[in-house]
């Protein structure tokens, strides 16, 4: 969330023609992470809240838990292409009070049936994080659109860390079933901010370029960028339904708080070192792509020989390393992949794909689980990464030749 996230060579206010200053992708930012509080906190109370709406023993928690993933995943791709339609800022603003109204019917509802339903409606109304880059992309390219989608993951893992303590704070005073009542605050007053922002402009895409000049061509293919998200959201998600039971089995009498810290050092560490690490990997994402897969690889596989806690503090460690590489060249690569291309439609699908891997990986994570233990879903994160790290050294293969020979 560092301001080195962002270029420099402008003023903080000003803004390219069509384009966002830095202060203003600053703002898109802080929005995202306040509207995503509610999203991100109240899912792991879900074993508080069932029991008070007819499920006494929380046996829905984990489908309900996927329930706005799976309807995100399916409605992103229709409401990036109607962004491009009619205003990515519209359509920024739709999701954000999609938010506040699935809230409200989640914090009113007396029922299982209609408490699912609100997260139904969580799910294919909100799809803010497609949204958000949908907007940024039409009005930045380049390092400057790939620094912006660092930021939003940066807001994102901060949201994720805080959140649930939040939550979790308030839980004496205010049941977190009720909570989402107050969390709709939270959208709604994103939308109110959002509203004093400009809708960008996107030259570059197809549909908008008004002069012969042709559109500047895309530097990822889109199918290497969908297949390396979908690896890496399946390859680092997997680990995290039953960190906690794991962090329990290998750490006998470990408290509360110890596993989740456990639980967000990978995401910490992305705070800390995202900037740092776009400013390396800026020019040679694969590079990077590559080696986040590896350390991904490195740290699940530690898990399964983790059995004291100065061994689960590294593995975690090692684990934020790969995320932080990860994430962030994953972000160079889409801002390549959207040169020339409308970019509402580009990121509902890299939004839909993003999500199926997080689906894949609740289900692959439950079934090994259940049938060998909470150690399983750790190997299997790990051989998804190593393939995947494979595949990218050996894409990225042809220019470390060319850089080598011409040394």
């Amino acid at each position: 969330m560092s301001v080195e996230t962002l270029p420099q060579q402008s003023p903080p206010s000003a803004a390219p023609s069509g384009g966002l200053g830095r202060r203003q992708v600053h703002a898109v930012a802080a929005c995202y992470f306040v509207a995503s509080f509610a999203a991100l906190g109240l899912p792991p109370y879900l074993t508080a809240i069932l029991p008070t709406l007819g499920d006494p023993q929380a046996r829905w928690a984990g489908v309900l838990y996927i329930v706005p993933t799976v309807f995100s995943a399916l409605g992103a791709p229709l409401w990036g292409r109607l962004a491009d339609r009619f205003g990515r800022k519209r359509l920024l603003l739709r999701a954000q009070l999609g938010l506040t109204v699935s809230f409200l019917v989640a914090g009113a509802a007396n029922s299982l049936p209609a408490f699912t339903l609100a997260l139904v409606l969580q799910g294919f109304l909100g799809g803010t994080f497609a949204a958000t880059n949908g907007y940024l992309a039409a009005a930045l390219d380049g390092s400057r659109l790939s620094r912006a989608l660092t930021l939003m993951q940066g807001s994102a893992r901060a949201a994720l860390v805080a959140a649930p303590i939040l939550v979790g704070a308030l839980s004496p005073w205010i049941d977190p079933h009720r909570q989402y009542l107050v969390m709709a605050v939270l959208p709604l007053t994103a939308a109110v901010f959002l509203s004093l922002l400009p809708e960008p402009q996107c030259p570059e895409a197809p549909e908008a370029a008004a002069g012969p000049a042709p559109a500047p061509a895309a530097t990822t293919p889109l199918l290497t960028l969908y297949v390396f998200e979908f690896a890496f959201v399946f390859a680092t998600v997997i680990s995290f339904p039953y960190l906690i039971a794991l962090a329990e089995q290998r750490l006998p009498g470990v408290d509360g708080t110890t596993t989740g810290v456990l639980f967000a050092l990978p995401h910490l560490c992305y705070l800390v070192f995202a900037a740092r690490t776009h400013t390396v990997f800026d020019s040679r994402p694969h590079t990077g792509l590559a080696l986040g897969f590896g350390f991904v690889a490195l740290g699940l596989a530690g898990h399964a020989v983790a059995y004291s806690l100065p061994v689960f503090i590294a593995v975690r460690l090692l684990l934020g390393a790969g995320l932080t590489l990860g994430l962030v060249c994953l972000a160079v690569l889409a801002a390549g992949a959207a040169k020339g291309r409308a970019p509402g439609r580009m990121f509902g699908t890299l939004e839909l794909v993003s999500k199926g891997g997080a689906v894949a990986a609740g289900a692959v994570a439950a079934l090994a689980n259940g049938r060998f233990g909470a150690a399983a879903p750790v190997v299997a994160g790990t051989a998804a990464a190593l393939l995947a790290a494979v595949a990218a050294t050996a894409l990225n293969l042809p220019s470390l030749r060319q850089r080598w020979s011409r040394r």
